[in-house]
């Protein structure tokens, strides 16, 4: 077992092979606080910082993902929950779950597990650091913040592209087999999908560090499930008085989403109302009257320009 750079000094520390002792080891340290000290306890006891951080992300990956999808998987089969689906005649059957679970499964360990698994040496590279202790909150709150406007960016005109002729009928495609969206579809789609837009998850902080050499992995996992939780939620197909956007008219949630799928054009954007708002390309019934609304008001405008002229 080697020894873990995720701390300075172990001069204090005594020796002992299992996490609970490595964790009493930190938890000698004042200056860390809970979550530090579970932190470094990880990586102390796992003796190998690429092994320990491949391990850590594809099983935040797994459980984050898999453990959000699971309440949709049961408020599907709830009656009394039908009266928020927003398409509340399509509910997805066991055998549709199960076919969509083997292809995400496929997904997570055929092609995002390689890449996971060599995470790490690519942080030493561009300097993201794992040591504690973490950075402070108010930089970590930034960074999320950022990487959600930015990644709703990124996410929006690789998603409109996507839907472009051949990019749609080779790759795209596949993602839109589900009309009506559920929370196991966030992540069902052709390899090169998931490798395009997943860039806007994980090559984003990987660009800002390059630039500002200012990140923390602890930053890149919580900003890894925060974006999960919003892709699962963005698919599950339910719309209630409580969702985010009720209270942040910005924010996209399901019923911008499930729009897209409904009619398979529009409501690109991922977190985000902004850029469907004013590229005029949110789908559905409210962005056609929307359009039609201002069409009306430019043709009205036309006509009393012209009869000034006369």
């Amino acid at each position: 077992m080697g020894v873990s750079s995720v701390y300075h000094d172990y001069s204090s520390f005594h020796n002992g092979t299992t996490f609970a002792s490595a964790f009493d080891n930190f938890n000698q340290l004042p200056e860390l606080n809970f979550v530090e000290k579970v932190w470094g306890s990880y990586y102390y006891y796992m003796g190998n910082d690429l092994f320990a951080t491949g391990l850590l992300f594809f099983l935040t990956h797994e459980l984050f993902y898999f453990g959000r999808c699971l309440p949709w998987v049961i408020i599907d089969r709830i009656p009394y929950f039908r009266k928020w689906k927003i398409q509340d005649e399509k509910l997805p059957s066991d055998k549709e779950q199960w076919e969509c679970l083997k292809s995400v499964l496929t997904s997570h360990f055929l092609v995002e597990a390689f890449p996971i698994w060599f995470f790490h040496p690519l942080c030493q590279k561009i300097g993201i650091s794992f040591q504690v202790p973490f950075p402070k909150i108010t930089e970590m709150l930034f960074q999320w913040a950022l990487f959600f406007v930015l990644e709703d960016a990124w996410h929006y005109w690789l998603h409109r592209g996507l839907h472009y002729g051949v990019f749609y009928k080779y790759i795209h495609k596949q993602h839109h087999r589900y009309a009506a969206p559920f929370g196991l579809t966030a992540e069902y789609a052709h390899p090169i999908e998931v490798a395009l837009l997943g860039m806007g998850t994980v090559g984003i902080p990987i660009v800002w560090c390059i630039f500002t050499g200012n990140l923390h992995l602890f930053t890149v996992s919580i900003w890894i499930i925060l974006r999960l939780f919003q892709a699962v939620d963005a698919h599950s197909g339910y719309e209630f008085p409580w969702s985010l956007h009720n209270f942040l008219p910005f924010w996209a949630g399901a019923d911008h989403h499930d729009e897209h799928h409904h009619h398979f054009v529009g409501s690109y954007a991922s977190s985000f109302r902004w850029w469907d708002y004013f590229l005029d390309t949110e789908a559905g019934p409210k962005g056609k009257a929307r359009r039609e609304g201002k069409s009306l008001a430019s043709g009205s405008k036309a006509q009393k320009l012209e009869k000034k002229t006369v």
